[in-house]
C-alpha cells in the first residue's frame, strides 16, 4: 500500500486504534497520524523501529570515525591489526 493510505486523523485513532495497530503489525507499514489537518506523529511496529534506531547509532560511529580520519586521529590498518594481535597475544598467554 501506499503511504498515503495510510494516513489517518487522531479522532479516527482515538476511536480504532485497535484496528489501526494490527494493520501497523501486519503490513509493517507506518500510519500517519494527522492533528488539525497537518501530520503530528508516526506509528510504526516495534521491529522496524529498533531496526532504523541501530541504523542511525551505525551511521554515526561511522561518521565519528570518519572525522576521526579527516583530522589525522586513529590508527593505521597496520597498526590496528598489530594491536589485535598483541591483543589476542595476551589473552591466550
Amino acid at each position: 500500500m501506499q503511504a498515503t493510505q495510510h494516513i489517518q486523523s487522531i479522532s479516527d485513532l482515538k476511536s480504532h486504534a485497535a484496528q489501526i495497530a494490527q494493520e501497523v503489525e501486519n503490513n509493517a507499514t507506518p500510519f500517519f497520524i494527522t492533528q488539525n489537518g497537518e501530520a503530528s506523529r508516526v506509528i510504526e511496529s516495534v521491529q522496524p523501529y529498533q531496526e532504523k534506531e541501530n541504523l542511525i547509532t551505525l551511521l554515526k560511529l561511522i561518521a565519528l570515525g570518519e572525522k576521526d580520519r579527516l583530522t589525522g586521529q586513529g590508527h593505521s590498518i597496520e597498526a590496528s591489526r598489530a594491536m589485535l594481535a598483541q591483543a589476542r597475544t595476551q589473552r591466550s598467554a
